[in-house]
């Protein structure tokens, strides 16, 4: 699906905040991980980040997906992970921001930033699935942090890949493999009996 395509369903299904995540503390911090993913896969597309810059943000995303599994594994983020979390996304968006308006290019027609491009766009639609189940009841808080924790090996799996400005065919085969696995981990945890309660 195109981004396009993409957004106006992932905007619509984020308008509300689910009373589920409001009482595991979670807000909108799932919404920003989308947001945040959307922005990084515009900058590839427009050129105004390179797979390098890319490579840096995406391991920026994965280190506060990893927060947000720990706050969340006890089933509920205290006010303290929150502002945690809260801080570490500012901070990224400030980051995307600052890499998006900087002298740096990047060439979006490269097939290395359009290997790139599809990954970010993965990583976007499945934090999408993991809020949707959040925000349904078809995810309990051990799960969506279990899920998180995917993300942020995906996402980590990328910053390496990219770090050297190119992200090859194998490497991008590894990070495909590696979000097959996570996806088939949400279809899971989404259809499993286990519902918050």
């Amino acid at each position: 699906m195109k981004t396009t395509k993409l957004i106006p369903v992932l905007v619509a299904s984020f308008l509300a905040v689910p009373a589920f995540a409001q009482s595991l503390g979670l807000g909108g911090a799932a919404q920003v991980n989308v947001n945040q993913q959307l922005r990084i896969e515009n900058g590839l597309k427009s050129g105004e980040l390179n797979t390098r810059e890319a490579a840096k943000l995406e391991r920026e995303e994965a280190k506060i997906n990893r927060v947000e599994a720990k706050a969340m594994a006890d089933g509920k983020v205290t006010a303290a992970e929150r502002n945690r979390i809260d801080h570490l996304q500012d901070k990224a968006s400030r980051d995307i921001h600052k890499e998006k308006h900087d002298a740096q290019t990047g060439n979006s027609a490269s097939a290395s930033s359009q290997r790139m491009q599809a990954d970010v766009q993965r990583n976007a639609n499945q934090q999408a699935r993991i809020q949707a189940g959040v925000k349904d009841g078809s995810l309990t808080a051990s799960e969506a942090a279990r899920l998180e924790h995917g993300q942020a090996q995906g996402e980590r799996r990328e910053a390496r890949a990219g770090i050297d400005g190119h992200v090859s065919v194998g490497e991008q085969s590894r990070i495909q493999r590696c979000e097959n696995r996570q996806s088939d981990a949400i279809r899971h945890e989404k259809h499993d009996r286990r519902h918050p309660g």
